[in-house]
């Protein structure tokens, strides 16, 4: 008779690179998410350790693949460029990100209202320093920053500056428009090319 000795290796945790969802529901709210994306890319280009990503799952916890979120765009100061699966915290000196952003499709508020509150917790709870949510149906940005260990709110995000970007946020009649330090307005691909 054979007798199988126990093991105290434990399976490996695996981490998903996808959480099934699409990153936009339509036009109107993937048009933002990548002009954000894509003008942080090019506004940190010269910096190695600034990394920028969209729609990345980031794990902020080792041994736990269920406690994740996916930010429309997420800012790491302090790690280096390059491709990643998911952004797993503690593989990268154990840095969250300190500024994400999301944009709101046009489900029901409730629903967004909800999403919007989950998420908010998350960002605080792991340490993001910035939070802004922009919902294009509505023409509305709302924005939190770190005070403590608590995200409030910004009062007013109309001409808001962000402390950690120096990005400045203008809401137009149709459109949020954002502006690089020097002043810039972020483009979308067709108008840089």
């Amino acid at each position: 008779m054979v007798k199988q000795l126990p093991t105290n290796t434990a399976p490996a945790i695996i981490y998903p690179d996808s959480d099934g969802q699409p990153m936009a529901d339509n036009t109107k709210q993937f048009r933002p998410i990548v002009t954000i994306k894509e003008n942080l890319e090019l506004l940190f280009a010269d910096n190695p350790d600034v990394f920028v990503a969209g729609d990345l799952l980031w794990y902020p916890v080792e041994g736990d693949n269920k406690t994740r979120t996916a930010p429309d765009a997420m800012v790491v100061f302090g790690r280096p460029k390059g491709d990643r699966g998911s952004y797993q915290q503690w593989e990268e000196e154990n840095i969250a990100p300190q500024v994400v952003f999301d944009v709101l499709s046009a489900a029901s508020r409730l629903k967004r209202f909800q999403e919007m509150i989950q998420k908010l917790k998350f960002y605080e709870r792991y340490g993001v320093e910035e939070y802004y949510v922009y919902a294009p149906d509505e023409m509305e940005l709302i924005g939190w920053l770190r005070s403590g260990e608590a995200l409030e709110i910004i009062e007013e995000m109309n001409g808001w500056v962000s402390p950690r970007l120096q990005i400045r946020f203008q809401l137009t009649d149709s459109n949020l428009e954002i502006f690089t330090p020097t002043g810039e307005r972020f483009q979308n691909l067709v108008e840089l090319a």
